[in-house]
């Protein structure tokens, strides 16, 4: 959460925030995408754009570009409603949430909370549905470009992978507004770069780099050549290309990793490898594997 307008934004974008888009065709074995995909859902929502990209992969992009694409309860609201259709579509394996080149989101829309009152807030779980797609079971690909601060964040945390552009920011400054972060900020941002430094970021509002992200584990790796949003789709392909019940079962136990001791996590690791054993797909690939051929997983 913070002001939308750009003068009030502490930390400036980096020197290649003013690098022309380039587009890098995927590996040979894909098709290659354009790097508009057509919309699907054109006139479905106001404040999002959900598109086909093929392959098994949604695209999800914020639209409010007048506000740097400040998060509000409606837009989360349609984010909601279009990550729970991709998660109960079975053509698709895998979803990117995507921005624009210069915010990805630059924070919650203060006028939509500045003037709320505890009562309000509290019996109104103001932004408990602003973390429903963490309960997304397919996985979720955030392509970061340019401001990622406040609410944007912590969506960003919400998604599995984080891809960062080289001129994306990433930061925690609801401080500089009296406030504290409401959407996971002050909980996953510890968890992904421990006390001391996330202890920094929250009281001091300050910006983290596309370079420090990566550097300190926030995000999976900064895309130095070619397109973010390309290259979520490229690894969105990948993960569509495996099986989704296996797939789904280790989202389901990396996540676990955050809330169980080490013994707990190992047993439910080891369950979850063990229950996979009665699918089709697990036949399926180790027989492929033994007899040197390409797998055809069906999901099942």
């Amino acid at each position: 959460m913070l002001r939308t307008a750009t003068a009030t934004l502490r930390a400036p974008l980096r020197s290649s925030a003013a690098a022309p888009l380039r587009v890098r065709a995927l590996h040979s074995t894909l098709p290659r995408l354009t790097a508009t995909p057509p919309t699907t859902d054109a006139g479905a929502y106001k404040n999002i754009l959900v598109s086909a990209a093929g392959n098994g992969v949604t695209l999800i992009t914020l639209n409010r570009p007048k506000a740097l694409n400040a998060l509000n309860s409606e837009l989360f609201t349609e984010l909601n409603e279009a990550t729970a259709a991709a998660d109960e579509d079975p053509s698709v394996g895998a979803i990117v949430i995507t921005g624009s080149e210069k915010a990805f989101a630059a924070g919650a829309d203060i006028k939509e909370m500045r003037n709320k009152e505890f009562a309000e807030a509290y019996k109104g779980n103001f932004l408990g549905h602003w973390t429903k797609i963490s309960q997304i079971r397919k996985p979720i690909i955030a392509a970061v470009s340019g401001y990622a601060l406040g609410g944007g964040c912590e969506l960003a945390m919400m998604c599995d992978i984080i891809l960062a552009a080289p001129n994306a920011n990433f930061g925690q400054p609801e401080i500089n507004l009296g406030v504290i972060p409401g959407a996971g900020g002050s909980q996953r941002l510890t968890h992904a770069l421990g006390k001391s430094l996330s202890m920094e970021i929250v009281l001091t509002g300050k910006n983290v780099t596309a370079d420090d992200a990566e550097r300190h584990g926030l995000i999976s790796r900064v895309v130095r050549e070619g397109d973010v949003v390309e290259e979520a789709i490229k690894v969105g392909a990948t993960i569509a290309k495996k099986g989704q019940v296996a797939v789904q079962a280790a989202k389901e136990a990396v996540n676990a990793s955050f809330e169980l001791p080490l013994a707990e996590g190992l047993r439910f690791e080891r369950r979850l490898f063990q229950a996979l054993f009665a699918t089709k797909d697990q036949k399926e690939g180790m027989g492929a594997f033994a007899e040197k051929r390409k797998a055809k997983f069906t999901n099942e």
